[in-house]
């Protein structure tokens, strides 16, 4: 008896142990009611109607499975399909998102949106073309208005202007009144925003050009003050630099020379401006000078009159200014003497007239006994002990003299023998150039 009821204290004890075991191990949740929770198909129905309200999602196929909502088919890009799986998300009734959407690689679909937005444009442009006919004739009325002034330059001439400015200012008021009808069509279209854009791209396009095309730029300024201040014409003869020839022709970039040899030679506008210019043909009055060595024995009076009587008497040499001598130097053995006279330019060649000065100034020199004397070299001989066996005659210096021909007798030369003529043979090389080339020349003929 008594070890029955042992038995069944015991069965009682771990019937409760386990009891309470089951109870702290796995608590039995409470049940939770659904009320009105929406039908799979609905959510398909909402969520398919959005995709066919946006653009680039037409391709897309829904589907829900027990609140599991699955997107298939392409989107236009991978924006379009992470936007369509947050909206999709948010969806009353859906559990989870499975987002299967392909990106469109199909060139079609990539140019549709460009189709569609040159379409709108098309359709615009239609709707626009009464104003945008009204905009392109005003281009062509103000275009035909500024070529009729820039026909009509010589007004600008008549106020004092060179060719080269009356056409840079023709083309200055041809460009504004050109872009004042440009300015008016675009108010007619209401694209005023376009006018400040164009503006300051042309702006910053204008400062980089100024730099690429800087020395383009100066040499045509340079041309347009030259044809203004006029400082030389066709035919003069002009030195730039160490550069000397007549002028051929200014253009608006460069100046052309022809040399003495005649050749052509072009020098930019921009360093004429910027180098001192002489020009030898403005004045026709030209002095030429010589300098001639006599002994220092000799009365400098009497040599310097000599020399003035004889550059008087020659053809060509002006009485008025009279010919003059200085005395430029006093060296060790001889007196320099400088002679100057002047000549007229249109009736005399420089070149030559000057080269007879020198020939009968030599020659005036020689008949009256006045000595040129060459310059002396003192020489100190050092004896040396002889190195050849054979002896070397050298010869004298007598003996060189005597063995020098006699000094030739001056000839009987007149007037009418003298040529100082003017040199025609650059000047006709110059007119036959001018009357071959077409190039522009911006100076007066």
């Amino acid at each position: 008896m008594k070890t029955l009821v042992l038995r069944l204290a015991m069965l009682l004890f771990i019937g409760l142990s386990w009891t309470t075991y089951a109870v702290d191990a796995e608590p039995v949740a409470e049940t939770i009611a659904v009320l009105n929770v929406p039908q799979d198909q609905a959510i398909a129905d909402r969520l398919t109607a959005i995709t066919q309200a946006i653009s680039g999602l037409e391709q897309v196929e829904v589907t829900v499975n027990a609140g599991v909502l699955s997107l298939n088919g392409e989107a236009e890009n991978a924006q379009l399909s992470r936007d369509i799986a947050h909206i999709a998300s948010r969806l009353e009734g859906v559990v989870y998102v499975q987002n299967n959407l392909q990106e469109q690689l199909a060139v079609s679909s990539r140019l549709a949106p460009a189709s569609e937005k040159f379409q709108e444009m098309f359709n615009k442009a239609l709707r626009m073309l009464p104003l945008l006919l009204l905009a392109i004739v005003v281009i062509i009325v103000f275009y035909q208005l500024a070529a009729w002034l820039a026909r009509r330059s010589g007004w600008l001439k008549r106020l004092g202007l060179s060719e080269l400015s009356s056409n840079l200012g023709m083309r200055f008021i041809r460009i504004v009144i050109t872009g004042i009808g440009v300015l008016i069509a675009l108010e007619l279209l209401d694209a005023t925003t376009l006018v400040s854009a164009a503006l300051g791209v042309a702006g910053v396009i204008g400062i980089a050009l100024g730099f690429a095309f800087r020395n383009i730029v100066e040499n045509y300024l340079a041309g347009v003050l030259l044809s203004t201040r006029n400082p030389f014409a066709v035919g003069d003869q002009i030195q730039v630099g160490d550069f000397t020839g007549s002028v051929v022709r200014l253009t608006s970039r460069d100046t052309v020379l022809m040399t003495y040899d005649g050749n052509h030679l072009r020098i930019p506008n921009s360093d004429i401006i910027t180098s001192a210019l002489t020009n030898f043909s403005r004045n026709p009055l030209r002095r030429l000078g010589f300098k001639v060595g006599v002994s220092v024995e000799l009365d400098l009076v009497n040599v310097r009159q000599l020399g003035i009587a004889t550059l008087t008497n020659i053809p060509g040499i002006l009485t008025d200014p009279a010919p003059r001598c200085m005395i430029a130097e006093l060296g060790d053995s001889t007196v320099l003497l400088q002679f100057y006279a002047w000549i007229d330019q249109s009736h005399t060649d420089f070149l030559k007239a000057r080269s007879e000065a020198i020939r009968q100034v030599k020659t005036a020199f020689d008949e009256a006994g006045i000595e040129m004397p060459e310059p002396i070299y003192r020489i100190h001989m050092v004896e040396q002990p002889t190195m050849a066996k054979t002896e070397k005659t050298v010869p004298s210096i007598a003996s060189n003299r005597a063995a020098k021909p006699a000094a030739a007798t001056a000839t009987n030369v007149t007037a009418e023998d003298i040529d100082v003529s003017t040199d025609n043979t650059i000047p006709e090389q110059l007119a036959a150039d001018l009357k071959n080339s077409d190039e522009e020349n911006l100076l007066t003929k």
